[in-house]
């Protein structure tokens, strides 16, 4: 298995308005045992997540955070520059994963992967991502690092289940971390999933995202602000599908993508 430090389970941060509510959110979900912070410098609330991260009462050696790169800040120079803005605005020396958002813009598998082996060699970060890359993206990455890919995050829900990702990031050893596992709330609309929601007395939340769970180097980050729905997510770490329901969610054959795979809305 992949690193160890990754709790499968952490918090998304985009909104694309009230981001000031991250401070509070971030407090909240980490008083629900939350250890797994994810941003992005586009998300511009990297400053309310490192707030909220400051006032829990939850030391920063127990919190795994996470932030990605902007498109525009991928040359070499930048990276380093706006990696330590990054460090400044969340209020701490390093991180524990910083990812390459998108390889689009200013991505130059030079340039920016030399930049992020030099981060990881000076102890900045502790661990390398990409985002949102293809299995030959990822190849030429991985060829060019001297430090491993720790973790790829894509989208992945019940109706976008990225086989080939998945088994690339089990081939690699490395997390696949899927963002929008709920698909914006489309899982919710899938007879199958309310099916065994109904079954286990459980959400279609949490089903859609124990189904997530039960893969081998997967991951999930939904995004939650509410203490009760932050709650809930968190609970499906402890609801167990029987062979039926996995394989009855595994048989979906709808397929809804959220996000444009080349460029698009933020998750």
């Amino acid at each position: 298995m992949p690193t160890d430090a990754l709790p499968r389970i952490g918090l998304g941060t985009y909104s694309d308005d009230d981001r000031e509510q991250w401070r509070d959110n971030v407090a909240t979900a980490l008083d629900e045992g939350y250890r797994h912070l994810d941003t992005a410098q586009d998300y511009g609330n990297e400053r309310y997540v490192g707030d909220g991260l400051a006032t829990a009462d939850v030391d920063r050696d127990e919190v795994f955070l996470a932030t990605k790169l902007a498109t525009g800040n991928l040359a070499y120079d930048d990276v380093l520059a706006t990696t330590e803005d990054s460090l400044d605005r969340l209020g701490v020396e390093s991180l524990d994963l910083l990812y390459v958002h998108w390889p689009v813009g200013a991505y130059d598998p030079d340039g920016t992967l030399r930049a992020l082996d030099e981060l990881h060699d000076a102890g900045t970060i502790d661990h390398v991502g990409l985002s949102n890359f293809s299995p030959e993206l990822l190849d030429e990455a991985r060829d060019r690092l001297d430090a491993p890919v720790a973790a790829h995050q894509a989208e992945c829900h019940p109706l976008l289940q990225q086989d080939e990702l998945r088994e690339y990031a089990r081939e690699h050893d490395h997390w696949l971390v899927a963002y929008s596992p709920l698909a914006q709330g489309a899982v919710f609309d899938e007879p199958v999933i309310a099916d065994v929601a109904e079954k286990h007395d459980a959400s279609p939340a949490q089903v859609s995202l124990a189904w997530l769970l039960s893969k081998d180097n997967v991951a999930v980050i939904p995004k939650a602000s509410s203490r009760e729905h932050q709650r809930q997510n968190f609970a499906a770490r402890d609801l167990s599908l029987d062979g039926e329901d996995l394989a009855r969610i595994d048989g979906i054959e709808r397929e809804h993508r959220v996000i444009d795979p080349d460029f698009g809305p933020w998750n």
